[in-house]
C-alpha cells in the first residue's frame, strides 16, 4: 500500500477498522489491541483484512487510539479503590 492512500483506500481502511472494532466490541469488549493477549478467534480474519487495508502506521495508531479510548471510558466511570489491608 502506498504511503498516501487516496479517498477510496482511506474509506476501505476505515471500514475494515470499524468492522474489526465492532467484532471486538461484540466478542471481547475488554480486549486491547496493544496487549500481547491472544486475538479473539472470531475476529482474526477481520484483523487480517484491517491490516491489509490500512498502512501499518495507521494500524498502530488506531490500535493505540482504541486502547486509550477504553482507558478514558473506565476513568469516566470512576475507579474503585483497593481495600487497604493494614497489618
Amino acid at each position: 500500500m502506498s504511503d498516501f492512500p487516496d479517498k477510496d483506500a482511506r474509506a476501505k481502511c476505515w471500514k475494515a477498522r470499524d468492522d474489526y472494532w465492532a467484532c471486538l466490541d461484540k466478542h471481547a469488549p475488554e480486549y486491547q489491541c496493544t496487549s500481547q493477549a491472544p486475538e479473539p478467534p472470531a475476529c482474526i480474519q477481520l484483523r487480517r483484512l484491517y491490516q491489509q487495508s490500512c498502512p501499518a502506521q495507521w494500524v498502530k495508531h488506531f490500535d493505540r487510539k482504541r486502547t486509550y479510548d477504553q482507558f478514558k471510558q473506565k476513568m469516566a466511570k470512576g475507579y474503585e479503590p483497593l481495600n487497604d489491608v493494614k497489618p
